[in-house]
């Protein structure tokens, strides 16, 4: 017979923790994707050479491990910056600069994969540089970019486990308090996984049927 110590009181501990890797992953995605597109297209208009400063500093949140980000970031900002940061916030700041590092280079490929002619098309019928990309650019862009945005919303969220670093108790560092006091990792693990299923299904298969319904346009 199936028998566990854990109780009703332990998966509400569980689901807090869930809900937390939900905010963190909700505010850091927001926030990096605002970051990016603007970065995106300050890059893409820019070129290589101007913007060289800005493609540094997107390459250092690109290369260096998060985990090693998160730690200094919270080093730096109490014990150098002396600022009483909670970890959270420390958190939600690393997690979308990070983002915005990759979107940024998912709206510069959206963006240099619609047509040159369609675009001087535009503008040799009047339209300003804002109309043209808001009206041409933006729609042709966001189908090419939108599978990699998917993929990289789906990898922040996972990769949000590791702000317990920062002293942020979200899912997997829930399950890890658990799996301390009750004994029972493989259970624990499992129904860790679940949620993590849950929460990412949803947007992997909403990203789906907007490929599938643009597809058909």
């Amino acid at each position: 017979m199936f028998d566990t110590a854990l109780t009703a009181a332990d998966f509400v501990f569980l689901a807090k923790g869930a809900g937390m890797t939900i905010v963190v992953t909700i505010i850091s995605v927001i926030a990096g994707t605002v970051l990016g597109i603007v970065f995106g297209v300050i890059r893409y208009q820019l070129g290589a050479i101007w913007a060289a400063p800005l493609i540094f500093v997107l390459d250092i949140f690109r290369s260096i491990p998060l985990l090693i980000q998160l730690v200094l970031a919270n080093a730096f900002m109490g014990t150098i910056l002396r600022l009483n940061m909670s970890g959270f916030t420390v958190a939600c700041i690393v997690l979308s600069m990070y983002t915005a590092a990759y979107c940024a280079e998912i709206v510069r490929g959206g963006i240099e994969a619609v047509p040159a002619t369609t675009r001087r098309a535009a503008r040799s019928l009047g339209m300003t540089w804002g109309q043209d990309m808001r009206e041409i650019v933006l729609p042709l862009a966001t189908r090419v970019a939108l599978p990699s945005w998917i993929g990289l919303a789906l990898g922040v969220m996972k990769d949000s486990a590791l702000v317990y670093v920062v002293q942020v108790t979200e899912l997997l560092r829930s399950t890890q308090i658990l799996i301390t006091r009750l004994q029972e990792p493989l259970l624990l693990l499992m129904i860790c996984g679940a949620f993590y299923f849950v929460i990412s299904f949803p947007l992997a298969r909403f990203g789906g049927y907007l490929e599938k319904r643009w597809s058909n346009d």
